[in-house]
């Protein structure tokens, strides 16, 4: 921050007057000087002086003398000014908020002792210091003052934080004491913080440290917790004085020190994190600086001296103008000021953190401020200087800010969502969202305050496009989610946020009930919809309706008016709601009901009275009555009982209104007596309960109040007895018996027998009960009690009672329940068919009389159809076997499918009566094929016929139509029935009609006859293709002879004739359309055509302002010259382009030349002002004299030209001299030359050019050389002759060049003569340059005729040993070429010996090359891939070597597939322990494991070869560099697998074996990590299913089937581990990537089969069998005790008990397997079974016994 000058406020005087102090106003708008007069002047913030006041002792008879002014400071609000004294009072000032105010003292605090300094941080609390060293507060709210903390040091300064929350003081002793109102959150201490060297005078309390200065001149910031963190010592600068005052900018970022002529500036720097000194204000003469003031802002910062001047600076970093109408004022790296330049408005956008602001933008129509610090964003709106920063994570300004609501800002970026509430600096909400549209988003923030709402801030938007999510925002919850079926288009809360209204693509306006969760549609069609702005007043347009919503909460009741055009707007100001329409240019308004309106908000707003006020100016409607009942019930929930009263009075609910009266009298009497507004009054609480309807409510409140009389005759009163006897005997009333008398008389009194029936019931006396029912006139009653009791039923008399009175009482269901019950069954059966209670009738029959019920069953349906339940009565008669009734019925009951289903089972003749009905209810629901089958199932097929052609479903009905007539009786009836239509006019239907029969060609005709041209042109397009265009230009032609050219037109383009259109529309003069035509339809250029005839046609001016139109003027008359219509362009050309004149003149001037008129085409090329054409002219046709007259006359510089051509002329007929004596004429002998030369006159060439052109003589010389040897021999003597003649005369260098010219391809003796030559004399007499240059040029040359060793001889002459060596290379004398190096440069011996090799390599002498170079006669071997003879000759080198192409030939055998070969090619080799080798042996262990056919007896030589190679491996490994190495042991794991597969190989040989293949095969699943998986679990399942272990089997097909399944989804996630649990068989294997096991589909069904057959089997346990060590049999690892066993080396299972144990350590056998194996060799000799012994024996260090010798 730089200081600069700006004004000076206060002139200084000439001795000392100093300035005690200054303060500006928190609004910016004050700045007040207290000068040694003790008068407080005030400027505005431009600086004008505005006012004044003079200040007041704290006695008036001590004078104005008796004090001085040490503190100074406006309130919070800059209404007051508190000025602190040296004796000893404290008065503040009201100064107003205007200018002129008069100023009133509204506090004044005294004190013990003088104060020194004063501040006023926060509203109503003044801080000051006193000479005794207290700190004390006063509060101007309460006019009294307290200390805050004591020392014993007088108090020299003061100085609050950024935020005024917390205060420093500083000590004449040096102390600092820190205080806080409030650390919001820092967790700083408080109390002494430093002491400082000191007094510290100049104190500043920055945002990041704390700068003390004093009469030592230096300056010191201090750290949070007292620290020193930087010093600025000037104690050496003879030029600084003491410090007398400090101030920090209102952001911290800055501190202003003042001390004599001088201010100093320290910035903080946050990158360093430390001050730095700016350049110091240096003002001469200005003296001591004795008080500092910074402007809130922080943009000026004033300085008072000691002679009582007052200088104001600016402290802007930087100022830029924003738009041309904002200014930006950067006041720190954290501050800016941005100021509207039309209104002078300022806002002063500050970072709380102290970040560095980047880039301030103004956006939204220029109202809302946007701005990035590097963690936080600055947001702000200008018009109510709300202001908010919030923590922001840098997203590279990829964010999308939206201002549409006034409130908040909306800002998107990566979809998501957040929203910052101005003025609040935390960010209110964020949601994830794609949906960045403002009007699919609604944010309501405190809209419309509600009663018992503090806060409401709420959000609804899209969280897809058909669910809308709304969010509480005060609470961050979810409150509500609407999945819609169709997408959303627009959505907006209401101001209160508690109703949703939104609109889909369907046009359709939804509301939603956030409390009450429910959507409604209230709008099918809705082009524009808005809540009308301070209520829930919805306006909606329906087509040309305008819709509006009063009351929402009913949206079935809407107001609609009929209206033209579209709304607009909605305009609501000045007590008036309009809604904006536009009709086409029109604009009209319509007023709504502003007290309906008003109405609403009032309820909204909980101010009733308001809303009764509005309603009683309202005629009562149905919407005024629904407004009524709304504040009715609002006004009871409130408990507003007159409002409710005036309500129902309103409503004419009179008894609702007389009761609240009453209620409202008692309320009013208990507020007189006991204040209140009554409500609260148990009476008053019953009567409420009781208009509610509440009884028990106001029950329980009166027995609250033990009022048990009260609550007794309530019921009473509402003649609710039961309630009052159970209140009765609750409480244990004495009247309680005669309660229950007085209520049976009173209900025989009033006649209520039933109500009297139930009361005896109740009490037991069932015989009176039933009495009472039979009185009261309810035998059904009287009936089920009888049939509950059996005593009763034993009553017949009463029994017979009963059911009289239920027939008379045509009860006949429950009579003949009574029937049955006393075992009366004909009469129970009567009964119910009576009162058609047939149910209970057939249920009866079928137990008691079979016979009745078909009788019965038909009765039933019968009846059915009487009461029109005919669906139901079908099946009752088709119990009835009544099937016409039953058609009759479905056919009635429009049960079609039901009545086919029956007709299908009856005989024909029925069928024919019901089945054309069906067929014509389904042909009226065009249902046709099923009304097809029924017509043909009724054999009604001409009425099928009908149908189909009725319904213009021609193909159809043709289809029926053949299938039952005759071809030619089909086409008959159509073509006559086309006709028909054709005379009524249905062209369309006679069409389709002549097209079903193939006839075409007739409805073309018709057509034709009708002039209906599209639809003629139609069908031909479909049937007559090649007759279209003809048809097109035909009907073109008769259409324009006819005057229809449009129509012409279109038919003619269709026939691809767009010239017959134009020319239709020229004949007719109609040049605009030809001109559009042309220009459509026509070529690049052919409008433009079109348009120059059309000019040409009108001529003279009309014709240029044509073409001028079309820009084709310049090209009109280009076409006009071009095409010889010479007068039409010089018209033109005249009439506008004069310019263009002489180009139309010469081309007339070449069109006359062509023609032969040279007379008249020599003037107009004179004209065109090209004489030079002319005279061309002229001279082609010879005419020398004409030419010549006219180069004299108009082109002189053309005469040159005239004389050539008469030479060339002359030359032609031989006239030599004549000619050379023009050409002199025309200084152009170059030409005689020429002339000569080709002419082959070469004496005539060199004399003329040795005479009048010496400097071309030599390029003369040479081409005539030239032409010399291109006539062959005679032109080669003449060179050698030439060349004999310059070496005569010692012209050595040219007699060279002449040999080196000669050229005789077919005579190589002369060419190697005259090169010899050549080569001879220039190492003679041509010095060594130019001898090599020549020797370059013949060297090569004799060489490519072969004489290798002449060049090479020459070269040597000239000491050129490298072109030597490689001419003796080139003719292969490789001898001479190595002599010559050795003996002349050994350096070149290296490079014959390379090219010697490259020789034999390219002639293929690999058998030389081995003695030469082994290493490149072995990769020539290789590369003709003779790797037999490689390895035999690698073989002869050493064993790396070998190994080194044995890797290689291994490899490629690899890559083709034939890893056999490459297997055998090591067991030849063996096997080197080489690392780069791994990879092979790896890649043939795999190869050999995922090969397929390899699990039986004839596999076990390639199964040995495999294991040999890796067992010689692992020994080689044992002895090198990789012993023990993670490679190592996998080799040891890949030797037990080989060894495993060749033991089982082996065994497969020998029947008695099959058991040690089979636990071979089993015991491979634990290597499943590096065999095919499917593989190993196929062979180990078959193997144990073929030796009957069918629990392991079917375990293991499973796994394999499984494994199939997993590798055609191409994932294991499904695999199923528990069967291998506690197991060593691994989970983890690699999915294989194809199956590994080649069996067919066939055999793999077969396999599922058989598992699921076993799965089924109860006997098996499918569990892997267990040994005693309680684990897997095969488990090497046992499960209790986690001791892992050593594999068995014939089977693989675990060693247990019986071991036999060999040399090597590791090597263990089972003896009952090994036994068994020893036992089977013996018996059957097998050679592969001893091969494995054989293997045994060399692996493990011998065999156990000696009981066993290899033959």
């Amino acid at each position: 921050m730089q200081l600069r000058h700006v004004r000076t406020l206060l002139t200084p005087q000439e001795g000392a007057a100093k300035v005690t102090c200054m303060s500006w106003a928190p609004n910016n708008s004050k700045f007040a000087v207290c000068t040694v007069d003790k008068v407080v002047l005030l400027y505005d913030e431009h600086g004008e002086r505005r006012d004044k006041f003079s200040t007041k002792p704290a006695d008036p008879k001590y004078g104005r003398k008796s004090y001085v002014v040490k503190g100074m400071a406006f309130s919070p609000d800059s209404t007051k000014i508190a000025i602190g004294q040296t004796d000893n009072i404290i008065f503040v000032y009201k100064i107003g908020e205007e200018w002129g105010d008069k100023k009133v003292i509204c506090n004044k605090f005294i004190q013990t002792s003088a104060v020194t300094c004063l501040l006023w941080p926060e509203e109503n609390s003044i801080v000051f210091g006193l000479v005794e060293g207290k700190v004390r507060l006063a509060n101007t709210k309460s006019s009294k003052s307290s200390t805050i903390y004591g020392t014993d040091s007088y108090v020299v300064s003061l100085a609050s934080n950024t935020s005024g929350k917390g205060i420093l003081s500083g000590h004449a002793d040096g102390t600092i004491v820190r205080y806080f109102f409030d650390d919001e959150g820092s967790g700083e201490s408080q109390g002494k913080l430093v002491v400082h060297p000191c007094a510290p005078y100049a104190l500043a309390w920055a945002s990041n440290s704390i700068v003390a200065a004093g009469c030592d001149k230096k300056i010191v910031a201090y750290g949070k917790e007292g620290h020193v963190i930087q010093t600025f010592d000037y104690s050496r600068d003879s030029s600084e004085k003491e410090f007398m005052v400090a101030a920090a900018s209102p952001g911290g970022q800055s501190v202003v020190i003042g001390s004599f002529d001088r201010l100093r500036v320290l910035n903080w720097s946050p990158r360093r994190s430390a001050w730095e000194e700016a350049k110091p204000k240096e003002i001469p003469h200005l003296y001591t600086i004795t008080a500092l003031a910074w402007k809130r802002d922080g943009s000026r910062l004033c300085a008072g001296t000691l002679c009582g001047g007052v200088e104001q600076f600016d402290c802007c970093l930087r100022r830029t103008i924003y738009k041309n109408k904002f200014e930006m004022t950067y006041v720190g790296p954290s501050q800016v000021i941005v100021k509207n330049l039309s209104t002078g408005m300022r806002v002063v956008l500050k970072s709380h953190y102290g970040y560095e602001i980047d880039e301030v933008k103004i956006l939204g129509k220029d109202r809302y401020l946007v701005a990035h610090t590097s963690d936080t964003l600055l947001l702000g709106d200008l018009s109510s200087t709300k202001l908010s920063e919030v923590a922001w994570q840098g997203s590279g300004g990829n964010e999308k800010f939206f201002f549409d609501n006034e409130g908040v800002c909306m800002i998107f970026n990566a979809g998501e969502l957040t929203l910052v509430e101005y003025g609040n600096n935390e960010i209110l909400g964020s949601v994830r969202t794609e949906f960045m549209n403002p009007h699919l988003i609604s944010v309501r923030i405190n809209e419309r305050r509600q009663r018992g709402m503090d806060e409401n801030k709420r959000l609804a938007y899209l969280v897809d496009i058909k669910t809308i999510a709304m969010v509480d925002l005060v609470g961050g919850y979810n409150i509500g989610t609407i999945s819609h079926d169709s997408k959303i288009d627009w959505l907006e809360l209401n101001e209160t946020g508690h109703k949703l209204l939104f609109r889909d693509k369907k046009m359709r306006l939804q509301l939603y009930d956030i409390e009450g969760a429910t959507k409604t549609t209230i709008l099918s069609y809705c082009s524009y919809v808005q809540w009308v702005p301070g209520s829930d007043v919805v306006v909606a347009q329906n087509r040309n309706s305008l819709c509006v919503w009063y009351n929402i909460d009913t949206p079935e009741r809407v107001t609609m008016f009929p209206m033209k055009g579209d709304i607009v707007d909605l305009e609501r100001s000045h007590g008036k709601t309009e809604v904006i329409v536009t009709e086409g240019v029109n604009t009209v308004s319509y007023t709504l009901d502003e007290g309906l309106i008003e109405f609403g908000t009032a309820i909204d707003d909980g101010d009733y009275h308001r809303a009764v006020a509005f309603l009683e100016t309202l005629e009562m409607s149905t919407e005024t009555e629904a407004m009524w009942k709304t504040l009715s019930r609002l006004a009871l929930e409130a408990k507003q009982l007159h409002i409710a009263e005036r309500c129902f009075a309103a409503l004419g609910h009179v008894s609702k209104a007389q009761f609240l009266h009453k209620t409202n009298e008692v309320a009013d009497q208990v507020a007189k007596e006991y204040g209140g507004d009554g409500t609260d009054y148990y009476q008053v609480r019953v009567r409420l309960a009781m208009l509610e309807k509440n009884y028990k409510l106001a029950e329980m409140i009166l027995l609250e109040q033990n009022a048990v009389e009260e609550a007794m005759e309530m019921y009473q009163e509402l003649h609710m007895w039961d309630e009052c006897i159970a209140v009765a005997e609750a409480k244990g009333h004495p009247a309680l018996e005669k309660l229950r008398r007085g209520y049976y008389e009173w209900l025989l009194q009033t006649q209520q027998e039933e109500r009297a029936a139930e009361v005896q019931e109740s009490q037991g006396d069932l015989q009176a009960a039933v009495g009472l029912y039979l009185k009261a006139g309810l035998p059904a009653k009287a009936a089920r009690l009888a049939m509950g009791r059996e005593e009763l039923l034993g009553n017949t008399d009463l029994v017979n009672r009963i059911a009289t009175a239920l027939i008379r009482g045509e009860l006949f269901e429950q009579a003949g329940e009574l029937c049955e019950k006393t075992r009366n069954p004909q009469r129970a059966l009567e009964c119910y068919r009576k009162g058609n209670s047939f149910l209970k009738a057939v249920e009866l029959a079928r137990l008691v009389f079979p016979a009745e019920v078909v009788k019965l069953e038909e009765g039933w349906g019968d009846h059915l159809v009487q009461q029109k339940q005919l669906d139901a009565a079908i099946n009752h008669y088709i119990e009835a076997r009544c099937a016409v009734k039953a058609i009759e019925a479905a056919i009635g009951a429009r049960q079609w499918k039901k009545a086919i289903y029956i007709l299908d089972t009856q005989d024909k003749k029925t069928g024919a009566k019901y089945y054309p009905k069906i067929a014509q209810h389904y042909a009226a629901l065009q249902e046709y094929e099923i009304a097809e089958e029924v017509y043909i199932k009724g054999d009604c097929i001409k009425d099928a016929i009908d149908m189909y052609t009725q319904a213009g479903r021609w193909e159809q009905a043709h289809k029926l139509a053949s299938r039952c007539m005759r071809p030619e009786d089909v086409s008959v009836l159509y073509i006559t029935q086309a006709q028909e239509m054709e005379r009524q006019g249905k062209y369309k239907e006679a069409e389709r009609l002549y097209i079903t029969v193939d006839e075409p060609d007739l409805a073309i005709t018709m057509y034709k006859k009708c002039k209906m041209y599209d639809d003629m042109i139609r069908l031909l397009s479909k049937y007559h293709k090649d007759l279209l265009s003809d048809t097109h230009l035909h009907l073109g032609k008769e259409l324009e002879a006819d005057g229809h050219l449009q129509e012409a037109e279109y038919h003619y383009l269709e026939a691809k004739e767009w010239k017959a259109a134009v020319n239709m529309y020229r004949m007719n003069n109609m040049w605009d359309e030809a001109y559009r035509v042309a220009k459509a339809h026509g070529g690049v250029n052919s409008h433009k055509h079109v348009a120059f005839l059309w000019a040409k046609s009108l001529g003279g001016e009309a014709a240029v302002k044509l073409l001028n139109k079309f820009g084709l003027l310049e090209m009109a008359i280009d076409h006009a010259a071009d095409n010889n219509m010479f007068d039409f362009a010089f018209e033109l050309a005249r009439l506008s382009l004069k310019q263009k004149l002489p180009e139309i003149h010469f081309k007339y001037g070449s069109f006359l030349e062509d023609e032969g008129k040279f007379e008249e085409a020599e003037v107009e090329f004179v004209k065109a002002g090209k004489p030079k054409e002319a005279v061309l002219m002229h001279a082609h046709a010879q005419n020398w004299a004409a030419a010549q007259r006219v180069a004299e006359a108009h082109d002189p510089d053309s005469v040159v030209i005239v004389l050539v051509g008469q030479a060339d002329a002359a030359f032609k007929q031989k006239e030599f001299p004549k000619a050379e004596a023009l050409l002199l004429r025309a200084q152009r002998l170059d030409l005689a030359v020429k002339h000569y030369r080709e002419a082959g006159m070469w004496a005539d060439a060199l004399r003329v050019c040795k005479e009048y052109l010496p400097g071309d003589l030599e390029a003369l010389q040479e081409a005539y050389e030239r032409e010399a040897a291109k006539k062959g021999l005679r032109g080669i003597e003449g060179i050698l002759e030439q060349a004999r003649e310059w070496e005569q005369a010692g012209e050595y260098s040219r007699a060279v060049d002449c040999y080196l010219k000669v050229r005789d391809p077919g005579n190589n003796a002369r060419m190697e003569k005259c090169w010899m030559k050549a080569a001879e004399l220039s190492i003679k007499f041509l010095g060594q340059p130019r001898s090599i240059e020549v020797m370059r040029t013949v060297g090569p040359q004799l060489v490519s005729i072969g004489k290798f060793s002449v060049a090479a001889e020459l070269y040597l002459n000239l000491d050129m040993i490298k072109e030597a060596i490689d001419a003796f290379m080139e003719g292969e004398e490789w001898n001479k070429a190595k002599r010559v190096a050795k003996e002349l440069d050994p350096r070149y011996e290296e490079y014959v010996d390379q090219h010697y090799k490259e020789y034999l390599k390219e002639q293929g002498k690999v058998d030389s090359l081995v003695g030469v170079d082994v290493m490149a006669a072995l990769d020539m071997y290789v590369e003709r891939e003779q790797w037999e003879k490689c390895l035999e000759t690698a073989a002869k080198q050493n064993y790396k070597l070998l190994h080194k192409y044995v890797a290689l030939y291994a490899t490629h055998l690899i890559r083709e597939g034939s890893w056999d070969k490459a297997l055998s090619l090591y067991v030849q080799h063996g096997t080197p322990a080489n690392s780069q080798n791994f990879n092979i042996y790896k890649r043939l262990f795999v190869e050999m494991v995922n090969v397929a056919g390899m699990n039986n007896a004839e596999a076990y030589s390639s199964w040995a070869d495999l294991r040999d190679v890796l067992f010689n491996l692992c020994e080689n490994l044992v002895k090198s560099s990789e012993a023990n190495t993670p490679a190592h042991e996998e080799f040891e794991t890949m030797l037990l697998v080989s060894h495993y597969y060749a033991t089982r190989a082996a065994a497969q040989s020998i029947k008695q074996l099959d058991t040690v293949a089979a636990k071979l095969s089993i015991s491979l699943l634990r290597h499943t990590d590096i065999i095919p998986a499917d593989k190993a679990f196929y062979e180990a399942g078959a193997a144990a299913k073929e030796v009957g272990w069918e629990n392991m089997a079917f375990i293991f097909l499973n796994r394999f089937l499984d494994l199939t399944d997993a590798i055609e989804e191409g994932s294991l996630d499904a695999l199923d581990h528990s069967d291998f649990q506690n197991t060593d068989i691994p989970y983890e294997v690699p999915l294989p990537a194809k199956q590994h096991v080649a069996v067919s589909p066939a055999v793999r069904e077969e396999i599922r089969d058989w598992v699921l057959t076993m799965s089924m089997d109860q006997r098996l346990e499918q569990v892997l069998p267990r040994d005693e060590r309680d684990s897997y049999e095969a488990s090497l690892v046992a499960v209790s005790t986690g001791v892992r066993s050593l594999p068995c080396l014939i089977t693989g299972y675990p060693v247990l008990r019986n071991k036999v144990e060999f040399k090597r350590p590791g090597k263990q056998a089972n003896k009952e397997s090994w036994n068994k194996f020893l036992m089977a060799v013996k018996m059957s000799h097998s050679p592969a079974c001893q091969d494995v012994l054989k293997f045994i024996n060399q692996w493990c260090g011998g065999l156990p016994t000696a009981s066993f010798s290899f033959q």
